[in-house]
């Protein structure tokens, strides 16, 4: 079941998703896993998987992690899947990916995903498909944000297959990541760099609302729940926090 394919999961205090996202490379020869500094089970954890290798760096940003990873921990694979720890393969994605990577024609693969709450799927997200599979050789990175974007030349393959995600951290834990996040999206849209439409919704301030209820609907609305109504409530605190640094920023400007 060997393929020429070298997962990389960066982790901070990740016990609570970890276990799920290792348990589902078990087809991988080695494992990266590059930590921030964990203060929790995170390496015990890792550690008890005989396909880990167990690497530790200060975090300083997602693109310099990243750099890290892919060319600082001795890579001899042609392909890289990178990860992040609340994310998880299926049987599915992987018999996919060993079809693709077959026939020799693609620099990397662009996958969607499939959002969870809890353990409970989705009907959609608003979190954009991405390039997760690349050749270690030709992938670009860039950080415009508060995390990394990876991109590559050449023909890229699209997943029919998504990837899983299932963030099972605290809510504390979350708040304080979003808190984080949205302070580095804020530098970045006071500085009108990268901007996409959304970006200038959000400089009006419309961005909660809007978000929130596409994002209810786009999980699944009614149908799926108290899991749908969970994600549009995540979706909409994160903006309303963004929001409020961008009003405070435009204030201090006396605009």
């Amino acid at each position: 079941m060997s393929l020429p394919v070298t997962p990389i999961i960066l982790t901070y205090n990740e016990e609570l998703n970890l276990p799920r996202a290792l348990e589902s490379l078990f087809w991988a020869e080695r494992v990266i896993v590059l930590d921030s500094g964990s203060t929790d089970e995170t390496e015990a954890i890792a550690k008890s998987f005989p396909n880990v290798d167990w690497h530790v760096r200060p975090f300083d940003n997602h693109l310099s992690q990243w750099n890290y990873g892919i060319c600082g921990t001795g890579i001899a694979s042609n392909f890289v899947l990178a990860l992040d720890a609340d994310m998880s393969v299926s049987q599915q994605f992987f018999e996919e990916m060993s079809l693709a990577i077959r026939e020799q024609k693609y620099q990397g693969g662009i996958t969607p995903f499939e959002y969870r709450i809890l353990g409970r799927a989705l009907a959609g997200s608003l979190y954009p498909a991405q390039l997760r599979l690349f050749k270690a050789d030709r992938v670009r990175i860039h950080q415009y944000g508060h995390t990394q974007e990876f991109s590559t030349s050449g023909p890229i393959y699209r997943f029919k297959t998504p990837l899983i995600m299932d963030d099972r951290k605290s809510l504390e834990r979350w708040v304080a990541s979003q808190l984080s996040y949205s302070s580095l999206e804020a530098n970045r849209i006071n500085r009108r760099r990268a901007m996409r439409w959304q970006d200038w919704i959000r400089v009006l301030g419309l961005m909660p609302l809007i978000w929130g209820v596409l994002g209810y609907f786009r999980a699944g609305g009614p149908f799926t729940g108290a899991a749908a109504a969970r994600y549009a409530y995540e979706r909409a605190a994160y903006e309303c926090l963004l929001a409020l640094r961008l009003m405070s920023a435009r204030l201090q400007k006396g605009d």
